[in-house]
């Protein structure tokens, strides 16, 4: 089995190419919203906060039922539909923006239901996966995944802060729209693998949900990776409202800026998805993972020096191009971009690593279960973390809020250096469906 490569899976190579597309589009939306709140629409910290909690509110709200509505369905259909409803979401949103009839609280109710879809899509997207390999597999798969998210991030990152000087923020969005149709047609190709689900459809709903629930927090090693995701989200959520904040609005290097510098983590992240199985499999996965995580605040700590370094920027001051920043501002950006790359690359690195080890340690049965739990757990953090971003932004200033990100990372690092996660190794947990029983 361990000879077996990936490209001797075609369903799986069609499913890598829909994933990459969908993903350098997504990056162009990353940078375009920002821009769109923060500049054309002269949005506040606290709006930023907003627009991200709604993107990600439905995994607190429907979540934890996702994965069972999902186990009624083909997972490859309701992939095709996630991608088509959040085109024509995108797609609306950029026509509501060149009308000008625009307004905060319409991008809130269109992020909610772009993030519905995303929920259904991502439990989807994770329990389709070993379907299309064997579990053995299913780490390199979740490398090769990352490398193409994280490729998309460094190209997909500076391209997009061009492409939304060139054409403004509501056009590029068209861009991403057209990705996502784009991954709709590529995954129409596929053959759907049919769902076994004997002896599932007479349980009850909370029944279910239960069965998920016990899976990830009634282990002894899943359960401590769950609890510091779930911390290191909130930290991550307030890194993703004051970043922009912090390159739009604090440093005025418009959205070329943040697109170099988000581009910047995607660097790190490709170097890290290409180390990241050698270092599993020489370090294991748990350790691997504990240090990663270790070493993630200090990479937000340099984000969080990178005012200091700018001196006193003229407030509202923008500047066009980087042949126009002055000496402090390129300080600031060399410190904010050497952040971020480290941040990239450590991502990288337990990434594939984190999935790759709950899909092996998980039945095809939990599945779509597990990935809901984890998925609404984690992206209800974000929820809680993208307001207190914007909340700190605006009280306090951006770099108190980049230094509670890091304050968060550091303790979601504890929580797996001082569990028995640290000792884990995928390969050890390799267990077939009737070996996995609930506890």
């Amino acid at each position: 089995m361990t000879q077996l490569k990936l490209r001797r899976f075609p369903p799986f190579m069609r499913f890598w190419l829909a994933s990459t597309v969908s993903d350098f589009g997504t990056y162009i939306t990353s940078v375009a919203l920002s821009v769109l709140i923060l500049v054309t629409m002269d949005g506040t910290p606290v709006d930023q906060g907003l627009v991200n909690a709604a993107r990600w509110a439905p995994y607190l709200l429907f979540g934890l039922v996702a994965g069972v509505w999902i186990d009624r369905f083909p997972r490859g259909t309701v992939l095709v539909g996630g991608d088509v409803g959040r085109g024509v979401i995108l797609a609306g949103l950029c026509a509501m923006a060149v009308t000008e009839v625009i307004s905060v609280p319409a991008v809130v109710v269109l992020m909610f239901v772009f993030g519905t879809l995303a929920l259904t899509s991502d439990a989807a997207h994770q329990s389709f996966l070993p379907q299309l390999v064997p579990r053995p597999l299913l780490t390199k798969a979740n490398a090769r995944l990352q490398q193409s998210d994280t490729v998309a991030q460094t190209a997909g990152g500076a391209a997009a802060g061009g492409l939304v000087a060139l054409v403004s923020a509501p056009f590029a969005l068209l861009f991403d729209a057209a990705s996502y149709f784009l991954s709709a047609a590529v995954l129409l190709t596929l053959d759907r693998p049919a769902v076994q689900r004997q002896g599932q459809r007479k349980q009850r709903l909370r029944h279910k949900v239960a069965g998920g629930l016990r899976w990830v927090y009634g282990r002894s090693r899943l359960t401590p990776l769950a609890w510091s995701t779930h911390t290191w989200f909130i930290g991550s959520a307030i890194l993703g409202t004051a970043m922009p904040i912090l390159i739009l609005k604090d440093l005025g290097l418009g959205a070329l800026g943040l697109g170099l510098v988000m581009g910047c983590a995607g660097v790190g992240a490709v170097i890290g998805t290409t180390l990241s199985i050698r270092v599993g499999r020489r370090w294991g996965t748990g350790a691997a993972m504990v240090a990663s995580r270790l070493a993630q605040p200090l990479a937000i700590a340099l984000v969080a020096l990178a005012p200091a370094a700018a001196g006193t920027p003229q407030p509202g001051e923008s500047y066009g191009s980087p042949g126009d920043w002055p000496g402090g501002l390129w300080a600031a950006f060399v410190l904010a971009g050497a952040g971020q790359l480290l941040f990239g690359l450590l991502m990288g690195v337990e990434g594939p690593l984190e999935m790759g080890y709950c899909q092996a340690v998980t039945p095809d049965r939990l599945l779509a279960r597990m990935s809901a739990t984890m998925r609404s757990v984690n992206r209800g953090m974000i929820v809680v973390g993208a307001p207190l971003g914007g909340v700190i932004a605006a009280a306090a200033g951006t770099a108190a809020a980049l230094w509670a990100s890091a304050a968060f990372l550091l303790l979601a690092s504890l929580l797996l250096l001082f569990s028995e996660f640290r000792y884990a190794r995928t390969e050890d947990h390799l267990l077939s469906d009737e070996e996995a029983v609930l506890p």
